[in-house]
């Protein structure tokens, strides 16, 4: 039983199939059927009946593509129940006996077996001798039968079954057949392990109960004084056990998670899960944890059309290890205000957003004590902020809170981020308008107000509001060849501190005027490469900014930091981020790319691409230090590093990527990342890639799921259904492994195998993750997975899913089962 996301529910699509003739026998409904008849009947194709030839009392053949799951409540009163076989005696409205390769049929159920009497009075039939019955999929085989197929109520004896939704297969000494959608079966077996016909069924995994009560419409099913073997070995034994009979959400006791910790020793964590609506659930996880005591965890979700959200929460008293109380938790929530009548009543008839986002835990060790409870990216900077956004034709307007928890550790303490209470914003955006005859100008303006909080004795820095204000205006000249676009933006600030600057000043202000023309042009030819076909751009790029110098070394610096050095930021009029410094810019960047395009699809095969900065003057403007004094030298360079970038998937199987940025002056590449994937099929991947970052870090990373017969024994198939993997017997290694050059050791390892028997799916990782310079988490995580039941061990999918790129489950519902699989 396993817990799964909330969603809307939609009906699947049903299954269609091609035409093809009915195999029709005897209509039990002839008109003037009297007296008693024996005769040995042929099966007849039916090929469609005349409008104007049928009775009205005759079902009338339609022609359809479609074949119908379930037929409407009004239509299953006029359903005809077909009968067929080698001998059949019988009285009208009596009782019908059928013999030798006796059939009945209706619509949803069919009934085999050697002998079969069928009441039509009463709808009770009765069948022995290799019964088979076939009822919505579900095939069940036995000597003897008794069934009423109006209300689908019986009894099978020593019965065979199969199960279509859950995959399940099993047998009884009898079965009580309780309606269209419940079962009883006594002295049962239960499992998803297929059947092997001739043979003794026991199968790699079984329940075996007293009792086992299968309920359909619920999708579960309960087992009386159950047992859990594997492999003939008891490993579960429960005066009462409930599983899932497919992947529908149900509250009750969720398998046991073990994990081996080298930090909190032993964990042992018995989830209860709460369906308490189709759009709100709830699961509870206690853990014990034998280093540290007990930890009381539990998660909320909701759903609604208008709002969603969950809340997360953990508390462990007197934790051992560090002799005080541990707590966390994460809450958000999502709501749309669109069409309330408060909003219309106002005149606002925009769209009005609200987000909360809450994080907060107790102390400064969580992080690295705790390193799975973290929903931040950034596990030490927990962020907690409430925004309000509304929209509306041109305007939009965002009002917020935003604060930071900072985590600090001694070794490796950081400056805590600001935080922002409140921070108020306003937007205004014209489009498509004229200037003197001209159209297709663009304009725009921005107004900010936010107030800044830290702890100064650890900025240094005061704090303080800022006021900022940004008008821009543009226009862009596009032809077939190529395009112009110059862009005039005025960037004009005013603060007021807390307490002075160091030049005693209580406020300050800036005015800054931005200009910038980004152009571009675009050429095309045929071109032919290895005896392929392509389509060849080149397309060469120029962008011209100037800002001009004010000095902003007295400002303090609440948000701005440098932009990462790329070809999306080499194209832009600022070097920073934030609105506390604009650099003072005169440059021009020159680029160029060419691309090799599939000319039938339009698909990118080869991207290259190089781009460099010419600047016109010095950049005077930096950024300050750690202690919010003015640091670093102006950038004198005239030519900054070359940006070399390629992208090449020649073969839909393979993808390369190399980015380089190449110091001129040095002749030495400042940062390098090279990347390739290779995708054969379904469930083999293999991933490479090596980062370079001069003087700060060198590291290798190799990803991969693959399946070892390709590498030792017989090999694995070459396709496979995503979510069923390539098939029973298969192994697979997965994993990831990130290791650092300078340091000659492995930063983070996620390692482990899987093996696929069909019914059952085992997993083996070790994972080890860096939660800190010289420390890192270790874990052993085993998974037993018993397909359609249930999965005991750890909880090893979400850190393969987390960790290895493109990482596929080998097992997973992705279309709903049809009951014309085991259509008979």
């Amino acid at each position: 039983m396993r817990a799964l996301p909330l969603s809307v529910y939609q009906h699947p699509p049903r299954p269609r199939f091609a035409s093809a003739p009915v195999m029709v026998a005897i209509h039990m409904l002839l008109a003037g059927w009297s007296g008693s008849i024996a005769f040995t009947p042929a099966p007849v194709a039916a090929q469609g009946v005349p409008r104007d030839a049928a009775p009205d009392s005759a079902v009338v053949l339609k022609p359809s593509g479609e074949l119908q799951e379930t037929l409407p409540l009004d239509a299953r009163d006029r359903v005809p129940t077909f009968v067929s076989g080698e001998r059949v005696t019988g009285q009208t409205d009596g009782v019908v006996t059928i013999e030798g390769g006796a059939e009945l049929r209706r619509h949803d159920t069919v009934i085999r077996a050697d002998r079969l009497e069928f009441d039509q009075r009463t709808s009770e039939a009765s069948a022995t001798g290799n019964v088979l019955i076939n009822r919505y999929g579900n095939r069940f085989e036995g000597p003897s039968l008794q069934l009423n197929v109006e209300t689908n109520q019986g009894r099978f004896e020593q019965p065979a079954f199969s199960l279509l939704e859950s995959e399940g297969h099993g047998d009884a000494s009898r079965v009580d057949l309780l309606g269209d959608d419940k079962l009883t079966a006594y002295d049962a077996r239960y499992s998803t392990c297929p059947r092997t016909p001739g043979a003794k069924w026991m199968p790699d995994w079984l329940i075996r109960a007293s009792r086992i009560d299968l309920d359909n419409a619920a999708q579960q099913g309960t087992a009386v004084g159950g047992v859990l073997e594997f492999k003939g070995v008891p490993i579960l034994g429960a005066p009462y056990l409930s599983f899932p009979l497919s992947d529908a959400r149900k509250s009750g006791v969720l398998p046991p998670t073990i994990n081996l910790d080298n930090v909190s020793g032993l964990e042992i964590t018995l989830p209860y899960y709460l369906n308490l609506a189709p759009n709100l659930d709830a699961t509870l996880y206690p853990t014990l944890m034998s280093k540290r005591g007990v930890d009381l965890g539990g998660e909320l979700r909701y759903l609604q059309p208008n709002w969603d959200g969950q809340l997360r929460a953990a508390y462990m008293p007197s934790d051992q290890l560090r002799a005080d109380n541990r707590w966390g938790y994460s809450a958000q929530h999502n709501h749309s205000f669109a069409g309330a009548p408060g909003l219309r009543w106002l005149g606002m008839d925009g769209t009005l957003d609200a987000r909360l986002n809450l994080n907060r835990v107790s102390d400064d060790n969580y992080w690295r004590d705790f390193p799975r409870t973290s929903t931040s990216l950034t596990t030490r900077l927990l962020a907690s902020e409430g925004v309000l956004s509304w929209g509306q034709g041109p305007w939009s307007f965002s009002a917020g809170a935003y604060r930071w928890q900072t985590l600090q550790d001694v070794d490796a303490p950081i400056t805590p981020p600001y935080d922002r209470l409140p921070s108020l914003a306003a937007r205004y955006v014209l489009n498509d308008f004229s200037i003197a005859g001209v159209r297709d100008w663009d304009a725009s303006v921005l107004a900010e107000y936010t107030r800044f909080r830290a702890d100064a004795s650890l900025t240094g820095q005061p704090n303080g509001s800022r006021a900022v204000a940004v008008a821009e205006i543009s226009r862009r000249w596009e032809r077939p060849g190529g395009y112009v676009k110059p862009r005039f933006q005025l960037h004009t600030t005013q603060y007021r501190f807390d307490t002075p600057l160091v030049n005693g000043a209580l406020s300050a202000s800036r005015i800054l005027p931005t200009f910038s023309v980004d152009s571009g042009l675009v050429f095309e030819r045929e071109a032919s490469y290895f005896g392929r076909g392509f389509t060849q751009t080149l397309e060469p790029r120029a962008f011209f900014t100037h800002t001009p110098f004010r000095d902003q070394s007295r400002l303090p610096n609440y948000d701005s930091a440098a932009n990462d050095f790329n070809f999306a930021s080499i194209y832009t009029e600022n070097a920073f981020g934030g609105q506390d410094r604009i650099s003072d810019t005169r440059a021009l960047t020159l680029g160029a790319t060419s691309r090799l395009l599939d000319p039938r699809t339009g698909a990118e095969v080869v991207r290259l691409g190089l781009a460099q900065r010419i600047r016109l003057s010095d950049q005077e403007v930096v950024l300050p230090n750690a202690a919010g004094l003015p640091g670093g030298d102006p950038v004198r360079e005239r030519l900054s590093d070359v940006l070399l970038g390629a992208r090449v998937q020649w073969d839909p199987r393979w993808q390369v990527d190399a980015n380089v940025q190449f110091n001129p002056k040095d002749r030495e590449s400042v940062r390098t990342t090279l990347g390739a994937r290779y995708t054969p099929s379904n469930f083999r991947v293999l991933s490479a890639a090596y980062r370079l970052q001069r003087g700060v870090s060198e590291q290798v990373d190799v990803g991969w799921q693959w399946p070892l017969g390709d590498l030792m024994g017989t090999p694995a198939p070459r396709t496979g259904v995503p979510g069923r993997g390539l098939g029973a017997g298969q192994w697979y290694s997965v994993g990831r492994i990130n290791y650092s050059v300078p340091d000659s050791k492995v930063v983070d390892l996620v390692a482990g195998f899987e093996y696929d028997a069909g019914c059952w799916i085992g997993r083996v990782v070790l994972e080890r993750l860096a939660v800190g310079t010289a420390s890192a988490n270790q874990r052993v995580l085993f998974q037993l997975e018993f397909s359609g039941f249930s999965r005991i061990g750890s909880n090893p999918l979400q850190s393969l899913k987390d960790n290895v790129p493109r990482y596929q489950y080998l097992r997973e519902q992705i279309n709903p089962p049809s009951r014309f699989q085991q259509y008979d």
